[in-house]
């Protein structure tokens, strides 16, 4: 789907809702950039801001004109930005592909500049016991053989913390759009489209943002905000 169609309902869908919330003409990160869709996607929203990806592998022929690509291991690597550049960075399903999240946490927060935000998303904790669908598309977690171990956001908010990034908000990620349209693919056969619209129904992602803080104020003891509450189970 296009993301141009969200410019003026962003809340639609949960990562659009994030980025249309990016000031204007700001710079963006994002973080296992792989193909390039979400990059793409993000473009279409949000023509004005600049892009900045970041991927061990990555096809940036893909990635929308004018991005900075880097190709870096996020597990070791330093990357190339300046310390406070970025008002936004975006890392979604990667952190379950990682064995050391340390790195990836650390190099965010040098990155991001005082109130700036990163949106992490992964799979669900309970996609561990759903279905699986085999080599077509990942249903259950261990659907796909890249996977590690899912992370749990009490999990990844804590060490979002330890890094100096203080949790503002969690919860399941949706776009509403194609959840209401997994009624009408019930009784089909099965279908990448089906599948999609299934994992949006169920809410088969997690996501937290987090906010880089001032210097000298540490977020490490402060609880995960309250709508965390809403994925404690798949509905």
């Amino acid at each position: 789907m296009n993301w141009a169609w969200l410019r003026n309902c962003p809340w639609l869908d949960t990562r659009a809702k994030f980025v249309a919330s990016v000031p204007r003409d700001s710079s963006l990160l994002d973080l296992g950039s792989s193909d390039g869709e979400t990059l793409r996607h993000i473009a279409e929203l949000r023509p004005d801001l600049r892009l900045h990806a970041v991927d061990l592998a990555g096809e940036p022929e893909a990635y929308p004109p004018g991005c900075r690509f880097q190709r870096a291991n996020l597990e070791t690597d330093r990357l190339p930005w300046p310390d406070n550049s970025m008002e936004a960075v975006t890392c979604m399903h990667l952190i379950e592909h990682l064995h050391d999240l340390r790195t990836l946490l650390g190099e965010t927060a040098r990155l991001l500049k005082v109130g700036g935000r990163v949106y992490f998303e992964t799979p669900h904790v309970k996609t561990i016991h759903l279905p699986s669908a085999g080599r077509d598309f990942t249903l259950n977690f261990h659907d796909d053989p890249t996977h590690t171990a899912p992370v749990a956001i009490d999990t990844l908010a804590q060490r979002a913390r330890e890094a100096g990034l203080k949790p503002v908000a969690a919860g399941t990620s949706r776009n509403w759009l194609f959840a209401a349209a997994y009624p009408c693919f019930f009784l089909l056969p099965a279908s990448r489209k089906k599948y999609t619209a299934r994992v949006h129904w169920i809410g088969w992602s997690a996501y937290l943002i987090a906010q880089r803080m001032p210097d000298g104020i540490n977020p490490a003891s402060e609880k995960l905000p309250r709508p965390v509450a809403d994925i404690s189970t798949l509905e």
